[in-house]
C-alpha cells in the first residue's frame, strides 16, 4: 500500500527530474493491471474451473509476469477465494468530508476491528454488541462458570476446566474477558461515545453456549421469550447479569474508559425498567453517578406508545428497527416463509420511528437508530434526517457512502452541522466489509491499499 501511494507521489512531483516521469506512471500502470488481471484469476479458479496452464497464459502473455510470480499466484488462488482480489489499487478521499448535523456512529461486535474501524469518519459506537464476545472471546454460558457442578455434559465440564485455567474463578474469567473485550473497544474511539447493549442473546442462542443447555428453557419462540431485560432481575439469570455488570464497572472504573454508555434490550414494560435500574443500581452501576447514561433499545411498540413515561427513566434511546418492525407488523423475521412481509420502510414502521424521535425530543433525550435499516436502504437514511434523529448507526462499510447521502439531505432541507469538520480519517475505498482498514492520521488525506 505504501509502495503505490509513493509512487504517486513520485509521479505528481515529476520524479525522476531531468529522468524519465513516464516510467513512473507505467510502474502505476502494471500494478494496475495486476489487480485486474488478480480479480480475473480469482472469479475463473473458483467459478470456472481455470486450470494451472490457462491461468499461467493468462498472468504471463497478458499480464507480463514472469514465471516464477505467476506460478507463486496460482499456488495462492487455491487456497481460498479473494486471495487476490481484495488487494485494491485506489484512494478515497475522507479527510476534507464534512461531518453532517447528524451524528454517524458504527456498530461494532469484534474487539478485534475496533481500531481499524475507529479511522473510519465517525461520531463513536452506536451500538457495541456484548454478545460477540461472550460467544468469541468466552464461550461458555454465563452460569455455567458460577456453577460448573450443574454442568451435566463431562465434555463440557472438561472444556470449561481448561477455558479458566489460570483464572481464579469460573467468574473471574468471564469478568476479565468481557471487560477486556469492552475496554478495547471503548478505548479504540475515546473520548467519543460508545454505547454497550448489554447481553440480548436469546434461549436457543444461550444454550449453544458451553454448558447452556443446563440452565435455558426450551422455547418455541424464543425471539419473544426470555431474553433482553426480563433476564436481568430474574431469579433464573440474575447471576449472569452481576457478571455483566462487574465487568461494566472494571472497563468505567478501574480502566478509567467513562465514555462508556450502558444500554438496555427488550425492555417490555415501564415497571421492568424500574425494577432493572434498581437492580443495576445495587450492583454499583447508578445511573448519572460518574457520568454514567444508560440508553434503552426502542424497539417495541409499547416503548413508543409510552415513551414520555420511558423518557423519565433513560438518557437515551437507540431505535432497533429489526425488532421494531417486526412487532409492528407482526411478522417473524426468522421465518422464510412470511419474509416478503417484512419491510423496515413499511409506512406503519416509518410512522412509529417518526413517534419515537419526536418523543425524544419532546422530553429532552437523545435519539438514535441502530437497526439495519440506514445501511441496507438509502433511503430510509434520508427519511431519518427529515424526522431530525439525533444519530444513526451504521455497519462500518457503508459509513462513507451514507455519510454522503446524509450530507445531501441536510443540504436539501437547510440543516447543517455549522462547520463540523472531519477529524482525519482514512480508509481505503472498495475494501470488503469483512476487510476494515485504516491508516494513521498523519498521512496526507488519501488512503491506499496496493496490489500484491
Amino acid at each position: 500500500g505504501w509502495a503505490v501511494y509513493a509512487e504517486e507521489l513520485m509521479a505528481s512531483h515529476g520524479y525522476p527530474g531531468e529522468g524519465d516521469p513516464a516510467a513512473v506512471r507505467m510502474q502505476q500502470l502494471k500494478m494496475q493491471l495486476r489487480m485486474v488481471i488478480n480479480a480475473i484469476l480469482d472469479a475463473r479458479v473458483h467459478a470456472h474451473g481455470m486450470t494451472e496452464a490457462e491461468a499461467m497464459s493468462l498472468m504471463a502473455a497478458r499480464g507480463f509476469q514472469e514465471d516464477g510470480e505467476a506460478s507463486g499466484k496460482w499456488r495462492r488462488a487455491q487456497l481460498t477465494s479473494a486471495q487476490l482480489s481484495t488487494y485494491y489499487v485506489g484512494y478515497t478521499e475522507v479527510a476534507d468530508l464534512a461531518r453532517p448535523a447528524t451524528e454517524i456512529m458504527v456498530n461494532l461486535g469484534n474487539p478485534d476491528l475496533a481500531f481499524k474501524t475507529s479511522f473510519f469518519p465517525n461520531d463513536g459506537v452506536g451500538l457495541a454488541r456484548m454478545e460477540f464476545i461472550i460467544s468469541e472471546s468466552i464461550k461458555v454460558h454465563p452460569l455455567a462458570l458460577v456453577h460448573p457442578d450443574r454442568v451435566s455434559d463431562p465434555a463440557a465440564r472438561e472444556a470449561i476446566g481448561r477455558l479458566v485455567g489460570g483464572y481464579g474463578s469460573g467468574e473471574e474469567f468471564f469478568v476479565e474477558r468481557l471487560s477486556e473485550g469492552i475496554g478495547t473497544i471503548a478505548a479504540a474511539f475515546w473520548p467519543k461515545p460508545v454505547v454497550v447493549r448489554m447481553s440480548d442473546f436469546k434461549t436457543n442462542e444461550y444454550a449453544s453456549l458451553v454448558g447452556g443447555a443446563d440452565f435455558e428453557p426450551v422455547e418455541s419462540n424464543p425471539m419473544l421469550g426470555f431474553r433482553g431485560a426480563s433476564r436481568y432481575a430474574h431469579p433464573a439469570y440474575e447471576e449472569g447479569f452481576a457478571l455483566e455488570c462487574r465487568a461494566m464497572r472494571r472497563v468505567r472504573e478501574e480502566m478509567g474508559l467513562t465514555n462508556v454508555v450502558l444500554m438496555l434490550p427488550f425492555v417490555r414494560r415501564v415497571a421492568e425498567a424500574d425494577l432493572v435500574l434498581k437492580r443495576m443500581a445495587e450492583l454499583g452501576l447508578v445511573r448519572g453517578k460518574d457520568g454514567l447514561e444508560v440508553y434503552a433499545m426502542c424497539e417495541i411498540p409499547n416503548n413508543v406508545i409510552l415513551i414520555d413515561q420511558f423518557a423519565r427513566r433513560f438518557d437515551g434511546f437507540s431505535i432497533g428497527s429489526n425488532d421494531l418492525t417486526q412487532l409492528t407488523l407482526g411478522v417473524d423475521r426468522d421465518s422464510e416463509t412470511v419474509a416478503f412481509d417484512y419491510d423496515e420502510r413499511d409506512d406503519g414502521v416509518k410512522a412509529m420511528i417518526r413517534m419515537a424521535v419526536e418523543g425524544c425530543r419532546r422530553n429532552g433525550i437523545h435519539s438514535g437508530l441502530c437497526g439495519q435499516a440506514p445501511s441496507d436502504y438509502p433511503d430510509m437514511a434520508e427519511y431519518l434526517v427529515e424526522v431530525g434523529i439525533d444519530s444513526m448507526s451504521l455497519n462500518p462499510d457503508t459509513v462513507l457512502k451514507t455519510t454522503r447521502l446524509v450530507l445531501e439531505a441536510e443540504q436539501r432541507l437547510g440543516r447543517g452541522a455549522g462547520g463540523r469538520s472531519s477529524a482525519p480519517s482514512h480508509v481505503p475505498s472498495h475494501v470488503p466489509s469483512h476487510v476494515p482498514s485504516s491508516v494513521p492520521s498523519h498521512v496526507p488525506s488519501r488512503a491506499h491499499l496496493g496490489t500484491g
